[in-house]
């Protein structure tokens, strides 16, 4: 593992960090530090057989304590070796784990974790992004007090000394190293396994909560292990020889996913900090030094580093990568482009899309078919995904809602709290009776059978008739280098006629102009078709995000109904919100 050991005490150095050679150093965590304006990059490495020792002694540990099968174990932390050893220590008994990553508020914790009333809970003193520090313990005081069935909170020292850390006034609290003095014997615990049913429960994710209290998806241990080995081995040919790195929190699907690898063999980095700080290569160094082959990360990402103009082919060797990995969002068409052109020219790009609902795809990369430009290569394996009309009727090169007509062994168990299973059967199966609709919008090409993702159905615009999803409007726009985002979305009067408002944030050193607005229309009318173009082009000084970096169509709706939006811990930027209400234009409609 590459990543945070404490003070200055990193067990190997950075030029060695994650060499892969078989089993000696199979696992790899790092974590990007800034102290004082200089970057420091602390490193550890844990092999398979070190993980194991201590994965029984964090499970010797929560047993003493008192951890059984079923109870809730959940973490508050950083992407980082702790989180891992955690999560399976609570799988080896029985326990259901669930986490957060720290850029979550108070109210977004509690709205989540309050709700499956967990009995342990692990956390850090202070976390680092940008190279800035930020206290934690503030945040953990509030949430604990929230959680009233909470037996013990574990305290990692991450990054300061436990000597330099009060965590007096934190009820039930412990340092990790003395919750761990639990479980030492002799000779020393090893790691046993509780026997459970295949569709015991290994995990509990949330929805986004952007429009309600987020709905808290069971995930069972035999459906998630068996779906994430099928696309890790089948559609990624991932092998012991792997180095796997995808950037994300521990509060997204994707951080499951990942670990997840670990069954093939392969070696994990679990990377912590800002993917553009030091500087905007900091990835791509990462690749180098430590022979990643297979990276992920969001959409987004590659458009920023395309806009920053980076060259990563020029600047950087990359001869170990052969995958980059893309959701989040859909990749633009000029994204494949970018990628093949200005990074590596060989590299398999795989854009992927699931959803935290069945923590994993419904599509994705497939090593034994092409890729096009501006669609995920095709449908997974045992997936019956299909895209149907609003009469239930298949439909091929034409937009429609993203069904699967079979089940799926990674779909939820259950939903926490649901004891009739009605929010169940109204998320998924209230569409089209017995059939699953995942709410998103695309269309399927029957020549590639590639798969472009239209944006989710409960934000689909439908103008006059016309249905369409708001990622092809984005299509259009991203290509105008005036506007740094957009969002669209449809604002209904009082006889139920829907209009389409587009959004658009300047980039720097542009100005909202009707010049642009024209260009735009006309960019839409002649890409798409008249129908497509917005009734109204407005600016907005900021789009809201949820803390995994998607956009928020449903929540602007809202407000520009006039409704509130109450739980609003779930975005990275929720003040943004505020910039959609009493907008004059909006107010004649």
């Amino acid at each position: 593992m590459a990543g945070r050991s404490g003070e200055g005490t990193g067990l190997v150095s950075t030029g060695q960090a994650g060499v892969h050679t078989g089993k000696v150093e199979p696992l790899a965590i790092r974590n990007e530090t800034v102290r004082e304006g200089e970057g420091r990059e602390e490193i550890v490495k844990v092999t398979f057989q070190e993980l194991r020792q201590q994965v029984a002694l964090f499970a010797a540990a929560m047993r003493k304590m008192g951890v059984r099968k079923g109870d809730r174990v959940v973490g508050y932390l950083p992407n980082g070796e702790h989180a891992v050893k955690a999560m399976l220590a609570a799988a080896s008994i029985g326990a259901i784990w669930s986490s957060t990553s720290p850029d979550f508020g108070v109210n977004g914790v509690l709205d989540r974790f309050s709700q499956i009333q967990p009995k342990l809970i692990f956390s850090v003193e202070a976390v680092l992004y940008n190279g800035k520090e930020h206290s934690h313990l503030g945040k953990l005081q509030q949430v604990v007090k929230g959680l009233p069935d909470l037996k013990r909170v574990v305290v990692i020292p991450y990054v300061t000394t436990r000597d330099k850390i009060d965590i007096s006034k934190i009820a039930n609290s412990v340092f990790l190293d003395d919750f761990l003095a639990l479980g030492l014997g002799e000779p020393a615990p090893q790691l046993e396994f509780e026997q459970l049913p295949f569709s015991h429960p290994l995990f509990i994710m949330f929805s986004s909560g952007t429009t309600g209290a987020p709905k808290c998806m069971v995930h069972s241990a035999g459906g998630t292990l068996i779906q994430h080995l099928k696309e890790h081995m089948l559609h990624g040919n991932t092998a012991r020889s792997d180095i796997l790195l995808y950037y994300t929190t521990v509060g997204w699907m994707m951080w499951n996913w990942m670990v997840s690898a670990l069954a093939t063999g392969a070696s994990v980095v679990l990377y912590d900090g800002s993917p553009l700080v030091p500087t905007p290569a900091v990835l791509w160094d990462l690749v180098d030094r430590i022979g990643i082959t297979i990276l992920g990360t969001g959409a987004k990402w590659l458009s920023v580093l395309e806009e920053k103009d980076m060259k990563p082919a020029e600047t950087h060797n990359l001869h170990t990568l052969h995958t980059i990995l893309s959701t989040g969002s859909p990749l633009k068409a000029q994204s494949y482009e970018y990628v093949y052109k200005c990074i590596k020219s060989s590299v398999l790009l795989g854009s992927i899309s699931g959803g935290t609902d069945i923590i994993s795809c419904f599509m994705g990369q497939n090593v034994s078919v092409p890729v096009y430009k501006g669609e995920i290569q095709a449908r997974n394996l045992a997936m019956a995904v299909e895209a149907w009309d609003e009469e239930g009727r298949a439909v091929w090169g034409e937009s429609g809602e993203l069904v699967c007509t079979k089940p799926l062994p990674c779909q939820p168990t259950h939903f926490w709290n649901d004891e009739n299973g009605s929010k169940y059967r109204k998320a998924y199966f209230s569409k089209f009776p017995g059939v699953w609709a995942h709410g998103d919008y695309c269309r399927i090409n029957p020549r590639t059978g590639g798969i472009v993702m239209l944006g989710r159905s409960d934000g689909t615009l439908n103008p006059n008739g016309v249905r369409f999803g708001s990622s092809e409007i984005y299509n259009i726009v991203e290509a105008f280098e005036e506007v740094e985002d957009s969002l669209c979305v449809p604002q209904y009067n009082r006889h139920g006629e829907e209009r389409v408002i587009l959004f658009l944030k300047m980039a720097s050193g542009h100005t909202f102009e009707p010049g642009l607005v024209k260009r735009i229309r006309d960019a839409i009318r002649i890409g798409l078709s008249a129908r497509h173009v917005p009734s109204l082009i407005l600016e907005t000084q900021g789009i809201p995000y949820t803390l995994n970096g998607k956009k928020v169509e449903v929540a602007v709706k809202q407000v520009v109904a006039g409704r509130a939006v109450e739980h609003r811990g779930a975005f990275s930027n929720p003040e943004t919100l505020d910039l959609y209400r009493g907008i004059p234009e909006l107010q004649d409609f």
